[in-house]
């Protein structure tokens, strides 16, 4: 079976500027994802008129990257996966031929992206679909050219019963390192709290990084790596619930601040540490608060409250800027200390355990911040 991630075409470029979702579009110093550029999309009268597939785009694509050439390809279980068809699904299934095929990536009656069965049915949310084909064998991890498994797509459309089955079938829920963004960080974007907390229930990463380009050096580090963080992002789009919880699971509230930044960049308006895009972003009151109940850090952010009236600065909620200032001003209580402590200590990964320590209840709601 031909991989599809691996076998690339004359133009790559295009084509990934064409179906890449995960690319980000935006300018590199506004409080939105960093720029990539990428050549112009590409259109059906781009495709070279000396391939066999001509000028039919979808065509095109199943000769690139499908497992079948277009003459042998029969598309009767992708189909029926696309609309939910679980009895002609099953009965494919019977055949030895489509059993070998159940992990084939085809063209599909309504698509262009050469995918799996799985990935199709999970895409329109097809459940019962989703569990049969998986009982069947099919697997739960393969990505399709834009390097999404079944598990982002069902993200990516809300489907959280599918979700759940693809998480309790094994699926991976940091989903693939070929793909530019990440299951979690997308619901904590949405604000699907709903999905956020089956991810984490599955041990997904709360501070996962998956952007495929050269990392920043040290001394340039801002918010053009911040944005890569699901706590960050579902503060930017003000889901609280989301934000609150990516924090109990143990993200981390100065994510990506490791020492200098560069400073002709907070010129400009970007930010140094979540804290401070959190203020800049306007954010209630509640954010801050969380921020600083999980250890963030407030002497990381150097402006007071002189610098309200600046340009980049007037979203500030006042509320939120007063308790901001409070905090850098007092130390916290011993016991706030000893929590962060504790917490950090024990690493994200043992959170879940607190409930279940031989402590009394009050002390385990104090480190859950449940009280």
């Amino acid at each position: 079976m031909r991989s599809c991630l691996l076998r690339i075409p004359a133009f790559p470029s295009a084509f990934v500027s064409a179906f890449s979702r995960g690319a980000w579009l935006t300018g590199p110093d506004s409080d939105e994802p960093p720029s990539v550029r990428f050549p112009p999309l590409i259109t059906v009268s781009d495709l070279p008129a000396s391939t066999p597939a001509g000028r039919n785009l979808k065509e095109w694509l199943q000769e690139q990257f499908c497992d079948k050439p277009l003459e042998q390809d029969d598309m009767r279980l992708h189909n029926a996966a696309y609309v939910g068809d679980l009895d002609t699904v099953r009965n494919l299934l019977q055949e030895d031929g489509f059993r070998l095929r159940i992990n084939e990536k085809s063209v599909w009656c309504c698509g262009c992206l050469p995918c799996t069965p799985l990935r199709i049915a999970a895409t329109a949310g097809h459940a019962a679909c989703v569990a049969y084909l998986i009982a069947q064998g099919a697997e739960v991890d393969l990505v399709d050219v834009k390097g999404q498994t079944a598990l982002y797509v069902a993200v990516v459309n809300g489907h959280l019963d599918c979700v759940r089955i693809l998480l309790e079938a094994g699926a991976d829920p940091n989903g693939s390192r070929h793909h530019r963004s990440t299951p979690l960080y997308h619901a904590a974007r949405v604000g699907r709290v709903d999905i956020l907390q089956e991810l984490i229930r599955f041990n997904a990463d709360v501070d996962m990084d998956h952007q495929l380009g050269p990392r920043l050096i040290l001394s340039a580090r801002t918010l053009n790596t911040l944005v890569v963080c699901p706590l960050y992002i579902s503060a930017a789009y003000h889901h609280l619930p989301c934000f609150r919880l990516l924090l109990q699971a143990g993200a981390q509230p100065d994510f990506n601040y490791t020492g200098p930044v560069c400073h002709e960049a907070l010129a400009r308006g970007l930010a140094s540490c979540l804290l401070d895009a959190v203020l800049r972003h306007g954010c209630e009151v509640t954010f801050i608060h969380l921020l600083l109940d999980h250890g963030a850090n407030p002497a990381f952010v150097s402006w007071d409250e002189s610098e309200l009236e600046a340009p980049n600065r007037r979203k500030v909620d006042p509320e939120a800027l007063k308790v901001f200032l409070e905090a850098k001003r007092n130390p916290r209580r011993l016991a706030h200390l000893c929590r962060i402590r504790i917490r950090r200590t024990m690493g994200k990964k043992r959170l879940n355990c607190i409930s279940s320590l031989p402590l009394p209840e009050p002390i385990k709601n104090f480190l859950l911040h449940q009280n």
